[in-house]
């Protein structure tokens, strides 16, 4: 049964491979058949390519995005300029954003509930304002107190400590996930969650169709719905060249009942928790929160489910504590928040630059990519040569060959201005973690790389002297003991290899 199953899905994704190089191919031709009508579209696309430079050099946009553009550009002056055009101006990509501002602007008032810390806050911690004035006041994602932490420092611990909540669940679980397969992980899953479906509890499940692209079936929803699950396709994959399929749901959140959440690197599939064997052991992390925190992962998720399956939700129906307080003791201050490549915000980077440019003694980063632009390069090494104890992790064995040879081309100027760089010996490490001097720390979904960074949906928490910070700290630290130290030495390629290192570095920004 399951053979016959992965043979038709397999079709399926063949059938829309096919389709869109169909598409493809009727455009090339339509340029380069020789007749005369294509000899003046060819002239007419060289000039609106030759506009579209112009217009992508003027754009305040990343200079990295710009210039990669314009080569590409230079490089097909008959197609550049168009395939901008079609990847930037579809009407798709304006509806989805205009629904997800809508519901973002629903959910704001509530957010703060059960009330404004603000004040608090910044009094508490009167050396990381900025931060928490940047994303309360700006980006919309308000502190929290009454909260505890808890790092989780494996998929297999996350996964212990999602099934012991699951259970507790009276009301509602809410879960979003980039990757979800069969398997030990999510059927386990799955069986709490029919059960608990079956007991009344509200079941909301999104995932994201590219992230399960040959995982799970395109009926699956249907599937879910007989189990008295509700099921929300984030962007489903269509075989038709559209702008907002580069645009994924690469979050990982976990609700439960409004008064406990998860996130972090760790998504619903074997490999995570090590049931699999696909490059080494899999290293990877989460936070679990418990308490008000817990609110803004679940608006987040909630604003996210409004938008894709377009309801209209009464929000404040799942605020957790309208007939009595929160009773959790906090540990220290906690800050949900997201990102979305829709408002030309970048939340997640901003964090990232702004715990670099904090940090006075130390800043340890876990990160499976590191393909980053001039602005979060140039803070990194302006750390390190200030002093501060820079150090990062990536993974020694590689999940992708390509963006592989792209981290280590970044390297050699790391190691020059400072910064120690460590590779995980016992396979592929997937945390997305920064910790700094004892007092700050984050948690999310956010790698070091272009497309995290700018092009999909991501979320994260930040932390100020809350447990996870300690446990952070302590596992990266016991995580370089199965690390090896990357010399200047070890960066020395020849030089075919460091041309097609500098290609990859030119063409990052759109992997």
């Amino acid at each position: 049964m399951r053979s016959k199953w992965l043979r038709v899905l397999f079709l399926r994704r063949i059938i829309i491979a096919l389709l869109i190089l169909l598409q493809i191919g009727c455009f090339i031709y339509l340029i380069l058949s020789g007749n005369h009508a294509s000899k003046i579209t060819s002239v007419l696309f060289k000039l609106i390519s030759l506009a579209v430079a112009l217009h992508i050099v003027a754009k305040p946009d990343k200079s990295d995005y710009k210039l990669t553009w314009v080569f590409l550009i230079l490089l097909f002056p008959i197609f550049g300029g168009l395939f901008y055009i079609l990847i930037k101006t579809q009407h798709s990509t304006r509806r989805f954003n205009k629904k997800y501002q809508q519901a973002g602007e629903k959910i704001r008032p509530i957010l703060t509930l059960p009330e404004d810390r603000y004040e608090y806050a910044v009094a508490t911690a009167p050396g990381h304002r900025q931060q928490i004035y940047y994303l309360q006041k700006f980006a919309g994602f308000p502190v929290y107190f009454n909260t505890r932490t808890e790092y989780l420092s494996s998929g297999e611990k996350k996964f212990e400590r999602l099934l012991e909540e699951l259970e507790k669940a009276t009301k509602y679980i809410f879960l979003e996930y980039f990757i979800v397969e069969e398997g030990k992980m999510w059927d386990t899953i799955l069986d709490v969650l029919q059960r608990k479906a079956a007991e009344g509890v509200e079941i909301r499940f999104m995932y994201d169709d590219m992230g399960c692209f040959l995982r799970l079936p395109k009926d699956y929803p249907e599937t879910l719905a007989k189990m008295g699950i509700q099921c929300a396709v984030f962007n489903p994959f269509v075989p038709f060249l559209s702008a907002i399929q580069n645009n994924r749901d690469h979050r990982k959140i976990a609700v439960i009942d409004g008064k406990v959440a998860f996130t972090g690197g760790v998504n619903l599939a074997d490999e995570y928790i090590n049931a699999v064997a696909r490059f080494g052991h899999w290293k990877d992390a989460a936070c679990m929160v418990e308490g008000e925190a817990a609110w803004g992962f679940t608006l987040i998720f909630l604003q996210m489910w409004s938008t894709c399956r377009n309801t209209q939700e009464d929000y404040f129906k799942y605020y957790p504590w309208k007939e009595s307080p929160c009773t959790v003791n906090s540990d220290g201050l906690v800050q949900p928040y997201a990102d979305s490549p829709m408002d030309r915000e970048n939340v997640g980077e901003h964090v990232y630059l702004q715990i670099i440019h904090n940090a006075k003694r130390y800043l340890y980063i876990n990160t499976p990519y590191l393909i980053v632009d001039e602005t979060v390069a140039s803070a990194l090494k302006l750390a390190a040569k200030s002093g501060v104890d820079v150090r990062i992790v990536t993974p020694h064995i590689w999940d992708k060959k390509l963006v592989h040879l792209t981290t280590r081309s970044y390297y050699r100027d790391f190691i020059q201005a400072g910064i120690k760089i460590y590779e995980y010996t016992n396979g592929f490490i997937h945390a997305k973690t920064f910790v700094s001097d004892d007092e700050i720390a984050t948690v999310g979904t956010t790698n070091l790389d272009f497309r995290s960074l700018y092009l999909h949906f991501e979320c994260g928490v930040w932390m100020y002297k809350s447990c996870a910070v300690g446990q952070i700290k302590e596992d990266f630290l016991n995580t370089l003991k199965v690390c090896q130290l990357v010399s200047e030495q070890d960066c020395k390629v020849g030089f075919l290899k460091r041309i097609f290192q500098d290609i990859l570095k030119l063409f990052a920004p759109l992997m």
